[in-house]
């Protein structure tokens, strides 16, 4: 395990804030950080707690260059090109990055969302996409993971998803890798899968587990046809990402997002999640912004986990 604690830098007795920046050209405000094996973690400036990133993640040339042209000074014109680089790729990032409630934005394409209420504020969360398993013989996609290439039942290990929604409609997000100007001649995997193969389905339960049952791998399945499949409506948002929303409300119990993916299958990695109005804050949540709160020069980051 590699490890190492980069210096404060301090000026006048407080610790100033540096930019740990992200290949995507967004960036982290903190006053240290550390690398632990595949993750950073650092203690955000923002934030005043420590908080982690994948290090695959983190231009490490870029960082290190921004801290060394800030050490040089504010007049360097090497820092202010650097900065000015940095604001304008994420003003292209914001213009692709939908916002979702006041203050939060869909940022990570990689991940999914969930957009919750808890006690009257409303909660972007992020979904942890599950690996489950099958019975049946599986073989590699061309992205995101495995797939079943015919109706099995999926298996997710433990009784409960780790996100818990609090209202009965919850909307979810993920990146469908399509947006609304591509074409079927588009070099991109995803862009010959249609943008709206998300489906919500409802999980059987056994002990210790809770199973996606056998759906057709169709991207184009009948929710009304199918056992388990939920009622929803897709919207397709910009920067690929895409809205479902269930169309009446869910009862209680356990459910997940899943990936249809035609003739290829079904994405065995799952986004689950489950409704419980009486369930705990879910941790990492990120905020609305609060009406009348001063407004941020910077829009809010998504914690990393």
């Amino acid at each position: 395990m590699v490890f190492f604690l980069l210096p404060l830098v301090r000026s006048s007795g407080q610790q100033i804030a540096k930019r740990l920046i992200l290949k995507d050209g967004s960036y982290q405000s903190a006053t240290k950080w550390e690398v632990h094996g595949d993750r950073v973690r650092y203690y955000s400036a923002e934030r005043d707690e420590w908080e982690d990133v994948p290090n695959s993640m983190v231009d490490w040339p870029a960082t290190e260059k921004y801290e060394k042209e800030r050490a040089a000074g504010a007049a360097s014109p090497e820092a202010i090109a650097l900065n000015k680089e940095l604001e304008a790729d994420r003003a292209a990032q914001d213009t692709n990055a939908p916002q979702v409630a006041p203050g939060l934005r869909l940022e990570d394409s990689n991940a999914g969302y969930l957009l919750d209420t808890f006690q009257g504020q409303q909660q972007l969360v992020q979904l942890k996409q599950d690996s489950g398993t099958v019975e049946h013989n599986i073989r590699k996609t061309i992205f995101h993971g495995n797939v079943a290439r015919t109706p099995s039942e999926i298996l997710l290990a433990g009784a409960h998803a780790g996100v818990q929604a609090h209202v009965p409609l919850p909307s979810l997000y993920v990146n469908a890798g399509v947006t609304p100007d591509a074409t079927q001649s588009s070099s991109t995997p995803q862009a010959t899968l249609p943008w709206d193969r998300f489906r919500i389905v409802s999980l059987d339960l056994r002990p210790d587990k809770r199973v996606v049952p056998s759906i057709k791998s169709s991207s184009n399945a009948n929710a009304d046809q199918q056992q388990n499949l939920v009622k929803t409506t897709a919207e397709q948002l910009t920067g690929g990402w895409v809205k479902i929303t269930p169309v009446e409300p869910l009862s209680q119990g356990e459910y997940a997002l899943v990936e249809l993916l035609g003739d290829e299958g079904i994405n065995l990695y799952v986004w689950d999640f489950a409704i419980n109005a009486d369930a705990p804050a879910n941790q990492n949540a990120e905020q609305a912004s609060q009406p009348g709160a001063a407004a941020s020069t910077e829009p809010p980051k998504l914690k990393g986990r």
